[in-house]
């Protein structure tokens, strides 16, 4: 545990010496900002701005969901592939630190970055709960966020997984956003066409679970094991692949 705890502190400060993650959460929060201030400019010059309040999710938590789908890849791709490129893996595969240390490691690291900035984004559901009334959902924001915290934490875990896979850190970057466009939204198409059967693409779709569920207030056993499967999915092929690198 202390292996893995001192490589999530290193990986965190590392963010902060990364223009990378400066330029992504400038853009998240910058997004996120001026869709809110649109959103409660077009309430409060619409007539049934009183009579319906509008909740979390509807005017921050979709969009924040759509740009981590398509930031995280950024936020991860070089955690594995870039000590490749750097020639320092070799020296982490001969250090006293178990594959999975390593790997859970760097996926904390990066969880607690992108737990820091979707703490940072609740300042919009205060805003908001400051400018209505009687005040938003609580719950529903609650759970919103929830479903965002564990989305996060599976979409970061996959893209470390695809990151040891690469050497290249932009090649880790492009096919892990492939991986998670996929799982947001392609896998769930085949439940609007086929007559039988579409409810497993519904379920393994991570859109459908957060948006049909967490962002309603409807938190399952399933949803949160579906996301936390992924999680380990990711954590597992991550671990996997350094040690191939080990025996090389």
């Amino acid at each position: 545990m202390q292996n893995i705890w001192t490589i999530a502190k290193r990986e965190f400060s590392n963010y902060f010496n990364s223009s990378i993650a400066y330029a992504i959460a400038f853009f998240i929060l910058i997004f996120l900002g001026g869709y809110f201030v649109a959103y409660m400019v077009y309430l409060s010059s619409s007539s049934g701005f009183m009579m319906d309040t509008p909740d979390a999710w509807q005017v921050t938590g979709g969009l924040l969901a759509t740009l981590l789908v398509f930031s995280l890849p950024f936020l991860t791709m070089r955690l594995v592939a870039d000590e490749v490129r750097m020639g320092t893996m070799e020296l982490l595969l001969t250090a006293p630190v178990r594959d999975y240390e390593l790997v859970v490691g760097k996926w904390l690291g990066a969880f607690l970055f992108v737990l820091l900035l979707i703490a940072i984004t609740l300042v919009f559901p205060f805003m908001l709960n400051q400018m209505v009334t009687p005040g938003i959902d609580q719950v529903l924001m609650l759970s919103g966020y929830l479903g965002l915290v564990l989305m996060a934490a599976a979409f970061l875990a996959l893209g470390v997984g695809i990151s040891a896979l690469f050497n290249n850190q932009f090649a880790a970057a492009f096919v892990t956003l492939l991986a998670l466009l996929f799982l947001w939204w392609f896998i769930g198409l085949p439940a609007f066409i086929l007559p039988t059967g579409g409810e497993i693409f519904r379920y393994l779709s991570v859109g459908s679970h957060i948006q049909d569920n967490f962002a309603t207030g409807s938190v399952n056993i399933s949803n949160i094991v579906y996301l936390l499967s992924l999680t380990g999915l990711g954590l597992a092929i991550g671990t996997t692949a350094v040690e191939m690198r080990r025996w090389r």
